[in-house]
C-alpha cells in the first residue's frame, strides 16, 4: 500500500499572518489600533524577527496593516480621503469622519523668494507670505501644507493662529475663492517631509499643487503633501 500524503506544514510567517487577520476579523484589534510590536510577536510565537517582519510586511502590502515610522504598526482602515470638486477646510474633512484635527505651525514668514512672487504673479521687490503647516487626523500626520499667500488680499495672514483656524477658513472669510486650478502627482518626499509625515523610506507621497483666485488676482499657491499609503482623493460631479 502506498503511504498517505501528509499535508505540508504551514510556514510560520503564514501562521502569524492568519493570527493577525483573525484578531482583526473578530474585533479584538480595531481599526486604527496599534498591534503588538515585532518584539512582542516573536516572543509570543517563539520565531525569528525575520519571520515576524515578513508577516507584517506582507500584511502592510495587502493594506491590512499600516506602518507609521517611529510610532508602530496599526490596523488599517479606509484611507483618509479628500474631495477635489469642492475645496473644503481640512478640519471639516476630518470632523466629518468623526475624528479630531489639530495643526502644528512649522513656519510663518514674509518672503521675497523669486518662486513665490512668480507663482503669485507679484512684482519683483514685492513681498509674499509663506506658511508651512502640518495637519493631523487623530494624532496621525496626513498633510504637510506649504503655502504662498498674496498679502494684498490677505494682509493679516501672518497674524492668524493656525493652530485653531485653518488657512482655508481664514481666506474664505476674507476673500472667497473665485476659481482654482490644480495638479495631482506622485512624488518621493525629501527627508524632512518624510520625517514630518512619519513615512517609511521609499514610500511615495500624493502631492496636490493648487492655485486659487480671488477678486481677479491669484490669492494663494499651495503644495499639499500626503502619505500615499494613508490618503486618497475622490470626487464626483
Amino acid at each position: 500500500m502506498s503511504s498517505p500524503v501528509l499535508p505540508k506544514p504551514v510556514p510560520a510567517y503564514a501562521q502569524i499572518k492568519a493570527y493577525v487577520r483573525r484578531q482583526i476579523e473578530q474585533g479584538v484589534w480595531q481599526t486604527g489600533e496599534q498591534i503588538p510590536s515585532e518584539h512582542e510577536l516573536l516572543k509570543q510565537f517563539a520565531v525569528s524577527r525575520m519571520t515576524v517582519h515578513r508577516a507584517l510586511r506582507e500584511l502592510t502590502a495587502e493594506q491590512v496593516l499600516t506602518r507609521i515610522q517611529g510610532a508602530g504598526t496599526f490596523v488599517a482602515g479606509q484611507k483618509y480621503q479628500s474631495t477635489l470638486v469642492q475645496i473644503r477646510n481640512i478640519a471639516d474633512e476630518i470632523a466629518s469622519r468623526g475624528h479630531r484635527h489639530h495643526c502644528e505651525v512649522l513656519l510663518l514668514e514674509r518672503t521675497r523668494d523669486h518662486a513665490a512672487l512668480q507663482a503669485l504673479e507679484l512684482d519683483q521687490g514685492d513681498e509674499a507670505f509663506h506658511s508651512r503647516l502640518l495637519h493631523f487626523d487623530n494624532d496621525v500626520p496626513i498633510q504637510l501644507e506649504d503655502r504662498f499667500v498674496n498679502p494684498q488680499l490677505y494682509p493679516h495672514y501672518l497674524e492668524q493662529d493656525f493652530r485653531t483656524l485653518t488657512p482655508n477658513a481664514y481666506m474664505t472669510r476674507e476673500a472667497p475663492m473665485q476659481r482654482a486650478e490644480y495638479l495631482i502627482i506622485a512624488r518621493m518626499p525629501d527627508a524632512t517631509a518624510r520625517h514630518r509625515l512619519r513615512m517609511d523610506i521609499g514610500d511615495p507621497c500624493l502631492v496636490l499643487q493648487r492655485r486659487t483666485w480671488a477678486h481677479g488676482r491669484i490669492a494663494t499657491d499651495v503644495t499639499l503633501w500626503h502619505p500615499g499609503s494613508r490618503f486618497q482623493f475622490a470626487g464626483a460631479f
